[in-house]
């Protein structure tokens, strides 16, 4: 493969083999293959690449789960409403990045890496991490995808087949924990989505074994580079008050998980943490039945949660909303409900204009052991089980793909690659959701009252169709 894939970025339908000739004399394939540390520098480039990807999908998965509004024009106004579009120029650019970082990680396992001198057993190792994250991303994010350039788009599940095959090598060929454990929990969480409940949770239990704390980011570094800050950061912290991502109420204390505290570079994304094998455990035990070993699960997860870091900031330009002042919750004295005719909950909503407030930054949790006490059914745990996902991924991408909603394929590729269908850049919303996509994150706010009730819990969605293809892969 030339090293134009390397020089210059290649959309995701374009053949880099044919497309693309080196224009800077300097940067030629004999200034990098075979040079020293070459493999290093191409790993801290995929280092960057994964922040540009995060940069560009992030925060539109949060925007079309139920954890965000988006009340401002700013970033994408389709996406909230489920308006899945192949025309949308933002999934495109996450098609993009994505190939992009696909096709440099291949470039490094293939070329690369074994023409530098310095080649280590670990970074073929870490390679292969990306080539497996690559893959695990694109079923994750999409319903279709090429897997190479040219190719025909694959099923989610051929992309988490491939991603548990990179990972595995990944795995045995580590030398560093935190190379293993990515590998191995990656895997974990590929082998989830697959519905392969055995091969998950042994994989889980191998990374809490390896490192019971493990915890990897997706790193930022805006001072060095316009596109690696983080987005999400932007959207819920930076544009101050402008206010444009409002969180789901029931969520209100997470937010915003990035934050102004480092004013020299943007808070890092977790990317990998142990919290997902516990998670995984969890609900193969739910399905297994076993409700009182979920239940001692649960227990632990939030205690996990309770290690992770905080920070302590000022919120006080945040209004709810900037246009509408005052019309959602603000203040610690109101109540949420998570649907109607549910509980309200009491310390959801931070006071944001009565001093410094404190939020986790890696994992929180508003689940309590008595909560976990009081389920008496395994669709009682089955729901908590996903609030505790919904709590502990917010503002990570996750969401999205824990209600069954993806991306398609862009309309660039369909027209460049003819090996594309138009099927594959219909979007496939799960009825469930579809029904109510003006409404998924509404709520109704009595702020006389103090009272909040969202107006669908998503949580119940969710178990009320355990059995769909779309969600609850272990059901």
């Amino acid at each position: 493969m030339s090293l134009a894939v390397l020089a210059i970025a290649f959309t995701a339908c374009e053949d880099p083999e044919t497309t693309f000739d080196p224009v800077n004399p300097n940067l030629t394939e004999d200034a990098i293959i075979g040079t020293t540390q070459s493999a290093a520098r191409t790993l801290a480039g995929l280092e960057r690449q994964l922040a540009e990807l995060q940069g560009e999908y992030v925060h539109l998965a949060e925007i079309a789960s139920d954890n965000y509004d988006n009340t401002q024009t700013f970033f994408n106004q389709f996406l909230d409403v489920l308006n899945i579009q192949s025309t949308d120029a933002n999934i495109n650019a996450v098609q993009f990045e994505l190939a992009r970082m696909r096709e440099l990680a291949k470039t490094g396992l293939a070329v690369i890496g074994p023409g530098d001198p310095d080649y280590t057993a670990n970074q073929e190792a870490e390679f292969n991490f990306f080539i497996g994250l690559s893959y695990m991303l694109g079923g994750e994010l999409f319903t279709a995808l090429p897997a190479e350039p040219l190719g025909a788009a694959q099923p989610a599940a051929a992309h988490f087949t491939l991603a548990t095959q990179f990972f595995q090598t990944g795995a045995a060929k580590a030398t560093d924990v935190k190379t293993q454990a990515s590998c191995i929990l990656g895997r974990a969480r590929a082998l989830y989505f697959l519905g392969d409940k055995a091969g998950a949770v042994a994989a889980a239990d191998q990374a809490i074994g390896l490192d019971p704390a493990f915890l990897r980011y997706c790193m930022f570094d805006s001072q060095n580079g316009a596109r690696i800050d983080n987005e999400m950061q932007n959207a819920i912290y930076d544009r101050g008050s402008f206010d444009d991502l409002q969180p789901l109420p029931r969520l209100d204390f997470l937010d915003p998980k990035y934050n102004g505290t480092n004013p020299a570079r943007d808070l890092n994304i977790p990317l990998l943490k142990i919290e997902e094998a516990h998670l995984i455990k969890c609900e193969a035990a739910i399905a297994d039945g076993a409700l009182a070993t979920a239940q001692g699960i649960m227990k632990d997860i939030i205690a996990l949660a309770g290690t992770r870091p905080t920070a302590t900031f000022t919120d006080a330009a945040e209004d709810r909303t900037q246009r509408n002042p005052g019309t959602r919750p603000d203040n610690s004295g109101v109540t949420v409900a998570a649907g109607p005719g549910e509980m309200m909950r009491a310390g959801l909503v931070l006071d944001r204009k009565m001093g410094n407030v404190t939020v986790p930054v890696v994992s929180g949790t508003s689940v309590t052991n008595a909560m976990v006490d009081a389920v008496g059914s395994a669709d009682e745990a089955l729901e908590l089980l996903y609030l505790l996902r919904q709590e502990i991924f917010i503002a990570e991408g996750r969401r999205m793909t824990d209600m069954g909603i993806k991306l398609v394929v862009s309309q660039i590729e369909l027209l460049s690659n003819s090996n594309i269908k138009t099927e594959d850049t219909t979007s496939d919303i799960p009825p469930f959701f579809d029904a109510i996509k003006t409404e998924i994150d509404g709520i109704n706010y009595d702020a006389a009252a103090g009272t909040c009730t969202i107006l669908h819990n998503s949580n119940k969605i969710i178990v009320a169709n355990k059995a769909s293809s779309y969600v609850c892969p272990f059901q």
